[in-house]
């Protein structure tokens, strides 16, 4: 490590990288923070460089998934779990919705080189994977100090760099990394978006049957994709709903035109408030159409600007597997995924939104509906993809207020 400012907890990350038995070659990669700090490995996927914002993911399996949740677009994700790559990669587990976009995390960090897979439904070897989608990876690097350093002191923004034969202009890498301005009034939304409206009929998958479809929906959901993921889309038709996916920048009034007996507001990158100078208004004409509206991460975050609220950047956010949120309504704690870098801020929620979850890792907010009004949303990702199913009820909870506006719409004799 070459560093130009002190940064004990990056010098212990890459000391006992060292210790490593791996470690002991000439590096191939680097990642490189804006303040300078170099930290050396071995590179795998994808050859070249790119910038980003480094966050550390506490899942312990989910890689695939993780990797293809258009939510990371713009950062750099440091795997806590030290081996990665065991049970390979294959076509059911990507998440992202829109196959046409890029990909949009820009490289992954890992302890130790890539596994090979010993999974019976590996179709991929994950290095091969990486790099066919364009995913720079550096190894050997003591991640757990690495963590301890975001902990400390937030996410950084870096550059990531692999090259085959060692070679890199460290100054320039170190210009660009301090250069990047970061993803506070970054909207990414535009860059994992659908480019056009589609239908989706898929449900969810059954062991030995692999993905279902929905058959008999009762109910017709438009869902505003601001970096959607599949298995939302598949728990929604799982729950009975049929699905019309309309782009990010879609006008309140294009999807009224649908007929909608419900209006979903996807998950997706970077900061809310950007997205939401357009998307804002659009959701406020929703929420006053009377429609049941449900958001999810981005989309919970933005919900929470229409109804008047602010967000904010969290020092080191959420991403992993083993979240434990309590639900205010029912008084239970469930155990969640979440990815997220911004919060709704919960001094800033009016009298009429009633907060509904909270998070006990750090009281942070993590759901909030409109009082009287068919409008709820949480920040964590109930679709479980990776991740625990204890949150599954909240597709259900959206069904039922379909239902009941269905229902009390419905002719008298």
């Amino acid at each position: 490590m070459n560093d130009t400012n002190e940064a004990p907890a990056a010098e212990a990350a890459n000391s006992r990288a060292r210790a490593a038995p791996w470690a002991d070659a000439a590096p191939t990669a680097l990642l490189v923070l804006a303040d300078g700090t170099v930290i050396e490995g071995q590179g795998a996927g994808a050859t070249g460089i790119a910038v980003g914002e480094v966050c550390f993911n506490t899942a312990m399996t989910g890689y695939q998934e993780i990797l293809t949740d258009p939510s990371y677009a713009g950062q750099i994700i440091t795997f806590t779990f030290p081996h990665i790559g065991n049970v390979g990669t294959n076509s059911e587990d990507m998440e992202t919705a829109s196959l046409a976009a890029a990909a949009g995390v820009r490289g992954c960090v890992l302890r130790a080189p890539i596994t090979p897979p010993s999974n019976w439904r590996a179709r991929q070897d994950f290095g091969d994977w990486l790099k066919a989608r364009g995913i720079i990876v550096i190894t050997g690097v003591d991640t757990r100090a690495l963590t301890a350093l975001i902990r400390e002191k937030g996410m950084p923004n870096a550059v990531i760099a692999h090259a085959p034969d060692g070679k890199f202009d460290l100054a320039a890498l170190k210009r660009e990394a301090a250069a990047w301005p970061g993803m506070v009034g970054l909207d990414l939304a535009k860059d994992v978006t659908s480019g056009q409206s589609y239908t989706w009929d898929e449900t969810e998958w059954a062991w030995g049957e692999g993905y279902g479809r929905q058959e008999h929906p009762r109910f017709h959901v438009v869902a505003i994709d601001y970096g959607l993921k599949r298995n939302i889309l598949r728990e929604l038709a799982t729950a009975g709903c049929r699905l019309t996916i309309v782009p990010a920048t879609a006008s309140a009034e294009e999807i009224l035109e649908r007929k909608p007996d419900g209006v979903f507001l996807s998950n997706g990158p970077g900061d809310p408030a950007a997205t939401g100078v357009y998307a804002v208004p659009e959701i406020r004409k929703l929420v006053d159409s009377g429609v049941p509206l449900f958001g999810i991460c981005l989309g919970h975050q933005m919900l929470g600007l229409a109804l008047g609220a602010t967000t904010s950047k969290m020092h080191q956010g959420h991403h992993g597997a083993n979240h434990p949120v309590k639900d205010f309504t029912t008084g239970k704690v469930e155990i969640t995924s979440m990815n997220h870098g911004f919060a709704v801020d919960r001094a800033s929620l009016p009298a009429s939104v009633e907060e509904t979850h909270v998070s006990l890792f750090d009281g942070s907010n993590a759901g909030l509906k409109l009082k009287g009004r068919p409008v709820f949303s949480v920040q964590y990702h109930p679709e479980a993809s990776p991740g625990p199913q204890d949150s599954h009820y909240l597709f259900t909870r959206f069904v039922e207020l379909m239902r009941a506006r269905t229902d009390s719409s419905a002719p008298t004799e």
